[in-house]
């Protein structure tokens, strides 16, 4: 099953008996190889590492971000009134003789003010957080999953136009090959009788079927067969085997190459250029493939 390296992920929990609230999102873009980058709020940045370590559960490539982040909600005790710029700010404005409205004066600079929050037990509360963060990667890993699926199918498409191609190249090279040593019997007959030397026989196969060798594209054709099978093994094998495409795809173009630099048929140079054509796409494809 292939997996995209791009995606993204986000959940949200609560826990009442705690009095947390946390949200978590993770997206990732393509990187050949694993990037991770977890933050958290203070005063929970401790728990970083194992954010990281969560993140390597899902992911193997790619540059992952990873943000949680964990609210307490404010509690009546939380707050205390300055009674004394409260009993002030009153004094003023009794002394201004203008009425005195409680409520407005909460609004004044100094009059509430927030205590020192207790600091959190962080052993506690990293099975909460962690809950949460794991729901986000799956979710991640979920979106990666649906996306890998996408191109899979068309990776498999793509690698089926490649067989109906080479396909035509195998049938069409015997005729191509048979065609060139005719061709080449031919010239050298006629260099012969218009110089007037003598040539062996056996002399002439021989030279002829030099020449005809080098153009033989049967063993070219017969390794990007097999690196084809390959390639559908790997896409339909349970785990992404993105570095694995990479490396195929590439000895496929080797020898897609080959066989147009050795081929002097005009229509089997015409089947190369699409082979070629198809496999710049599956490039693209597999470069966001985990």
């Amino acid at each position: 099953m292939l997996l995209s390296m791009t995606g993204f992920g986000e959940a949200r929990g609560q826990d009442p008996d705690a009095g947390l609230a946390i949200s978590a999102e993770v997206r990732a873009v393509n990187n050949r190889h694993l990037k991770i980058t977890a933050k958290i709020n203070d005063p929970y940045g401790r728990l970083e590492p194992e954010l990281e370590r969560l993140v390597r559960e899902h992911a193997r490539r790619g540059t992952v971000q990873f943000s949680v982040r964990v609210e307490r909600p404010r509690k009546a005790e939380d707050y205390r009134l300055n009674e004394a710029a409260l009993a002030g700010y009153r004094a003023q404005l009794e002394k201004l003789g203008g009425a005195v409205d409680l409520g407005a004066l909460l609004g004044l600079p100094g009059i509430v003010e927030e205590t020192k929050a207790a600091t959190p037990d962080v052993e506690r509360e990293w099975p909460i957080i962690a809950r949460v963060a794991e729901e986000a990667l799956v979710e991640f890993e979920a979106a990666r999953a649906r996306e890998g699926a996408a191109m899979a199918s068309e990776l498999s498409s793509l690698g089926g136009s490649i067989v109906e191609t080479l396909d035509e190249i195998t049938a069409r090279a015997p005729t191509v090959i048979e065609a060139q040593r005719k061709r080449l019997t031919e010239r050298v007959q006629a260099l012969v009788q218009e110089h007037g030397v003598t040539v062996e026989p056996k002399d002439l196969i021989r030279e002829v079927a030099i020449l005809a060798d080098r153009g033989d594209i049967s063993e070219e054709l017969v390794r990007l067969r097999a690196h084809l099978d390959q390639y559908r093994e790997i896409l339909d094998a349970q785990e992404s085997g993105g570095r694995k495409l990479e490396f195929v795809v590439q000895e496929m173009g080797r020898e897609i190459n080959t066989v147009g630099s050795k081929s002097n048929d005009v229509e089997i140079s015409r089947l190369v250029v699409d082979i070629k054509g198809a496999l710049e796409r599956i490039r693209e494809l597999v470069q966001n493939v985990e």
